[in-house]
């Protein structure tokens, strides 16, 4: 849900977000999601379902365009889209876990991850901030709340796995700084996080405050 509000913040397009429980969803966002997720976007009374679906039609019908002009770096940009999938299991697979009984092989997988988006930002041809320069694109938009969340953690696990990619680590640092990020979760969003996290039984859950940390940037 979090990449359309990012997309819906950066074309600056007017919106309002209703959250849906999870663990009771309604009855009337089950018969619009024919697969029982979020996001859905209703325009005009008619939804839209999946996170690179309403991505897409944004760009497509409000402007500036977040993908490039230039048809190549547009392929390669949607590329590296479907490849955030492959990535974030890597990432969150450390924390997303009862135990640290194997968290070198998980720390392992999720190297590999990042040695190929680290491999990716250095054949960029630019200086960044973002993935494609100075602007947002559709790719900041989809890797931004997996490394916002994992810098969070990160604060507990101390893994400094970021920093052995530096790229990787400005570039996230970059995202979770911009305002348009910052503003695409609710005032709560750490909190329910955290508690998402103790109840589901993942480790790292006992291991956070009661109180929420800033991620340092």
């Amino acid at each position: 849900m979090q990449r359309a509000v990012i997309v819906l913040r950066a074309k600056d397009i007017p919106f309002e977000v209703t959250y849906i429980d999870l663990t009771d969803k309604p009855d009337w966002f089950l018969a619009i999601s024919p697969h029982g997720k979020v996001p859905v976007l209703s325009v005009d009374g008619e939804p839209l379902f999946e996170s690179n679906a309403i991505a897409e039609y944004l760009d497509e019908t409000a402007p500036p365009r977040l993908h490039p002009e230039d048809p190549i770096q547009r392929a390669r940009n949607r590329a590296w889209t479907d490849f955030l999938t492959t990535f974030t299991g890597g990432l969150s697979g450390i924390y997303y876990t009862a135990n640290t009984d194997d968290r070198e092989e998980r720390m392992a997988v999720a190297r590999q991850r990042l040695g190929k988006l680290e491999e990716a930002l250095v054949q960029r041809g630019n200086d960044g901030p973002y993935f494609n320069g100075p602007d947002l694109s559709l790719v900041d938009a989809g890797y931004a709340p997996f490394l916002q969340r994992f810098l969070y953690v990160d604060q507990w696990l101390e893994t400094h796995l970021l920093a052995e990619f530096p790229l990787v680590d400005a570039w996230a640092r970059a995202l979770v700084s911009s305002e348009v990020v910052k503003g695409s979760v609710p005032d709560n969003f750490y909190e329910t996080f955290q508690a998402g996290m103790k109840r589901r039984g993942f480790y790292v859950g006992g291991m956070m405050e009661s109180e929420p940390r800033l991620v340092n940037v």
